[in-house]
């Protein structure tokens, strides 16, 4: 079995170019987007939703890292070859009171403390729902969504915070509802339609994992849970038609520096390479044994598709060598990308009968948020895009847009470098498309050059040739976290 590699650095950026875009943004707009480079495609109709931190401060203190900045809603709406854009802050309860109070009233989750030290922060364990990872369109509803509590739902026209959602009463107040939820294309339960797939956890000595499914329409269509031992930090999962696979890393939580005001509560995840990284898998008949394999040591935060084929299932997951903190980092800012862990490319075989693991290493170039055709989750597929450093070796911010195709092997890549700083790619199938990667790639990035975030639009069959069309905005956003884009849905500003 192959070992993960030693981190390295690649210095091909400039690194207060990657920090200009870490700049709070607490404007709200709405605008035609009429600085275009190129021809937006005509059939390309729809929305895309984004999510992720758009305040890197309260009252002037600045966040101790990204994850804990407060949720804000990009929306792009592309119609008739135009573009209008939307950005508002979902109104959480810590949002609206904070910035009444003009400083910090909560603890982030990530290491961000109040003012006045250990003692103001001690035993302070109220939790701030920040809404700021992933933001879907389901059931008619615009959801923002943060995995360790509700979502909150938001008008789809104006995204006006409408307030805390309980899904119909799915939900009870407190309990979570993950980030990362799956859109299976085909379901059993749906009458072999379109179903969203999720899951919380409540975690501690040990876990339980509830599994929701919802109709198109909203409704829930099935939810079952199951126990499992041990402290679970669970960030995504993977489906397949039978299947829901976790990984559950090999992590301890100390709460002590926690509950004594020294740290954040993720701060305090202590990663073992000793110990085995644990494949969970969950029928998703809700009554079927579940089973455990162990894998290699690794850390994984995000999943980008599973299938099951000749009676086994493979798992393909964007693995770090071990939990990739900022390694004594005063803050993010001042991260050192040579002493923290790049994410690689892995594909998991994993042996339902055997209750054996095999591993290997698709793609060793830094890489993050791995995206596919939709049509092709949870199904064999051939073709993965993904956010990767411009250099093929070391740890670096994302600078490229990778397409893999998993048969062949072969890669082809557009690179933002040496100015721009890649997110997540979102790949939409052209409309009557026949070949799974017939669409196109939707990229947002910002550009340092002019401080402002732009849009592009890359052909799917044609990653090299670059963008068919740059939609610029007129500001900067935020690098953000996840989003989706909601076909045929297309609002005016």
């Amino acid at each position: 079995m192959q070992t993960l590699p030693s981190p390295g650095a690649s210095t091909d950026f400039d690194m207060d170019d990657w920090r200009s875009g870490y700049r709070s943004q607490p404007n709200e707009y709405a605008y035609e987007i009429e600085d275009i480079e190129g021809t937006i495609p005509p059939d390309l109709q729809g929305t895309l939703f984004r999510n992720g931190p758009g305040l890197l401060d309260v009252g002037g203190q600045p966040v101790h890292h990204p994850f804990d900045g407060d949720g804000m809603i990009t929306a792009i709406s592309i119609g008739d070859g135009k573009a209008y854009f939307r950005n508002r802050f979902v109104r959480t309860e810590g949002y609206v009171k904070e910035q009444a109070a003009g400083k910090p009233l909560y603890r982030g989750v990530f290491g961000t403390q109040k003012p006045g030290g250990p003692l103001a922060n001690a035993f302070d364990l109220r939790l701030k729902n920040i809404a700021n990872t992933n933001v879907i369109y389901w059931g008619g509803k615009l959801l923002a969504l943060w995995e360790a509590a509700e979502p909150h739902q938001l008008d789809v026209t104006t995204l006006e915070t409408l307030g805390l959602e309980y899904l119909d009463g799915v939900l009870k107040p407190g309990e979570s509802f993950s980030a990362h939820p799956r859109i299976d294309p085909s379901c059993d339960r749906t009458n072999q339609q379109p179903c969203l797939v999720n899951f919380g956890v409540k975690t501690g000595l040990s876990s339980t994992i509830s599994i929701y499914e919802f109709a198109t329409n909203g409704r829930l269509a099935h939810i079952h849970r199951h126990n499992i031992p041990g402290f679970a930090f669970l960030h995504d999962f993977a489906i397949t038609p039978n299947y829901c696979i976790f990984f559950q890393n090999p992590v301890s939580f100390n709460p002590v520096p926690y509950l004594a005001g020294l740290k954040g509560a993720a701060e305090c995840i202590q990663f073992n390479p000793k110990q085995p990284t644990r494949a969970i898998i969950i029928p998703r008949d809700g009554t079927s044994p579940v089973q455990t394999i162990d894998l290699q040591p690794c850390f994984v935060f995000h999943h980008a598709n599973a299938f099951e084929t000749d009676g086994k299932l493979y798992l393909d997951s964007v693995c770090y060598q071990e939990f990739p903190d900022l390694k004594g980092a005063e803050n993010y800012l001042e991260a050192d990308f040579s002493r923290i862990p790049e994410g690689q490319l892995w594909r998991f075989e994993l042996d339902l009968d055997q209750g054996s693991s095999q591993a290997q290493c698709l793609l060793e170039r830094g890489c993050e948020f791995p995206h596919l055709n939709p049509n092709h989750v949870g199904r064999p597929y051939r073709y993965l895009y993904i956010g990767v450093a411009h250099q093929s070796q070391g740890n670096a911010p994302l600078q490229a847009i990778l397409k893999r195709d998993l048969d062949t092997g072969k890669e082809e890549i557009w690179s933002f470098a040496p100015r721009g700083f890649a997110g997540e790619p979102i790949f939409v199938p052209r409309p009557n498309g026949t070949a799974e990667d017939e669409g196109w790639v939707l990229g947002m990035f910002y550009n340092a050059a002019s401080r402002c975030t732009e849009l592009s639009i890359l052909d799917a069959q044609n990653i090299e040739q670059g963008p068919i069309a740059t939609l610029k905005l007129n500001h900067h956003v935020p690098y953000g976290l996840h989003g989706n884009f909601t076909q045929n849905l297309v609002i005016k500003a």
